[in-house]
């Protein structure tokens, strides 16, 4: 589904314009530049949402009508849940899960981190996968120049760095795995096994 569809079941549940809402449906699907299978959507998820949309476009904003409107809820239910067919929200573990595992991981991690260990609020924004999941592949998500040159930006308002990167988003896309729950919600995550099993029992 893209962001125009997406902006159009928005404008069916809140009212007012595609335009009050198309930046946001498009800001996250804008991973499709990493990736252009349903993996790309490592922003349909709780920690997403809350790390990085909502830093970027504010808890809410006001559409044309004047109506104020909930960007966490307008992502969840306008965006995420249309995509897994009003089943679930995956969560970012989902995701993590499906990453295979490198031994190198904490030496290139390291690596990468050490340049920015300085600035605490940056250091907070990417180790939030690790603290959410406890999984250190997940720092893949934001250990990588896409995350420090076109997200962190538009967050913590740092600049771009221009050099070359020894983590890129190809390196978190070669390693995950296409999951069948990825597939518009044709099957249920591990998060939502037990949602699985209570459908079944009904």
């Amino acid at each position: 589904m893209n962001a125009y569809k997406h902006a159009e079941i928005s404008v069916k549940r809140r009212k007012g314009e595609i335009e009050d809402y198309y930046m946001i449906h498009d800001f996250m699907d804008c991973t499709k530049e990493l990736c252009s299978d349903n993996r790309h959507r490592i922003l349909h998820n709780l920690w997403g949402i809350k790390r990085v949309v909502i830093p970027v476009f504010g808890h809410s904003i006001m559409n044309s009508l004047g109506k104020v409107v909930n960007v966490k809820d307008l992502c969840e239910q306008d965006h995420v849940l249309p995509d897994y067919r009003e089943r679930f929200i995956p969560t970012l573990h989902d995701f993590v899960m499906a990453i295979e595992d490198d031994k190198h991981d904490q030496e290139r991690f390291n690596h990468f981190f050490n340049c920015y260990k300085e600035d605490q609020e940056l250091c907070d924004l990417l180790l939030s996968p690790l603290a959410n999941t406890g999984c250190l592949k997940s720092l893949l998500i934001t250990h990588n120049s896409w995350f420090i040159n076109e997200i962190v930006p538009k967050i913590i308002k740092r600049q771009p760095e221009i050099k070359d990167f020894d983590i890129t988003p190809s390196d978190l896309f070669k390693r995950m795995k296409f999951e069948t729950w990825m597939d518009n919600g044709h099957a249920y995550p591990p998060s939502a096994n037990q949602l699985q099993n209570q459908n079944q029992l009904t």
